[in-house]
């Protein structure tokens, strides 16, 4: 493990040359053994994220289909208050005696 720590800390350079050769050496060695475990892994990656765009597809169809039905609930809640003449209620600004009482009891303390 010396070696391998002298090469990455930049000790000697032949060491790390020497590495590099090997690795070149190496490669056409061990990509025939390593090809199907990295297929497996990559597909493995597709079925993923195929499952993960539908799970998110199908949970945008429900958001879309809870909004439209809210949206259908208020129109429809409105057109029975415009039919009955209701509406909600705005604050007129005028005063009413609870809320003049309070604003005398505030000043006069």
């Amino acid at each position: 493990m010396a070696i391998l720590e002298n090469a990455f800390k930049g000790g000697n350079v032949l060491t790390g040359l020497a590495i590099g050769v090997g690795a070149l050496v190496l490669a056409p060695l061990v990509t025939p053994l390593l090809r199907p475990i990295i297929k497996t892994v990559l597909k493995a990656g597709l079925v993923a994220y195929d499952q993960t765009r539908v799970a998110v597809a199908e949970m945008n169809e429900s958001a879309s289909d809870l909004v439209a039905e809210t949206r259908a609930e208020i129109a429809e809640s409105g057109a029975e208050t415009a039919e009955t003449g209701g509406g909600p209620r705005r604050p007129t600004g005028r005063k009413t005696a609870a809320t003049s009482g309070k604003a005398a009891a505030t000043s006069g303390s």
